[in-house]
């Protein structure tokens, strides 16, 4: 039987202090996680993250570095590996409709996270935010890209 983790990126947004978040409905729970998703056939790691943010939050994200690759498996679940990004949204879009699922979106201290730890999506999401303090930051070009996949980045 073959293992096919979830292929799935993350951004990491902080602006005075604060981390975007999205709050979302899960198997009838609200949840709490960075806005995220899963890489569609063809797209690069840095087009999928891009999307994911504007689609889940109506942000326009614009990576500025790696933060860190985060295997975890959902106990009696999937396996995610899970590629963060770090950066900075401009352009937000308040008309737009959120993806399904999506509740809204929120700008939380890491203190006011840690008081929600028990609605986070996964442990990725503390994770992501406490390496990114602490200052885990890996150049884009880390990347490489072989064969058929986009390396386009749509920064609007």
């Amino acid at each position: 039987m073959a293992w096919t983790p979830d292929l799935t990126v993350a951004a990491v947004v902080e602006r005075e202090g604060k981390f975007l978040l999205v709050e979302e409905s899960v198997s009838d729970a609200l949840v709490i996680n960075q806005p995220a998703g899963h890489v569609e056939p063809g797209e690069s790691l840095l087009e999928a993250v891009v999307r994911e943010t504007k689609e889940e939050s109506a942000w326009l994200f614009q990576p500025q570095a790696l933060v860190g690759v985060y295997l975890w498996g959902d106990p009696g679940g999937p396996t995610f590996l899970r590629v963060a990004f770090c950066g900075g949204c401009r352009d937000h879009d308040p008309t737009q409709a959120l993806d399904d699922g999506i509740v809204r979106t929120l700008w939380l201290t890491r203190e006011q996270i840690l008081a929600k730890e028990d609605h986070l999506r996964s442990p990725m999401v503390q994770r992501c935010i406490d390496d990114y303090l602490a200052g885990d930051r890996f150049s884009l070009d880390t990347l490489k890209y072989l064969g058929e996949v986009s390396t386009r980045v749509a920064m609007g």
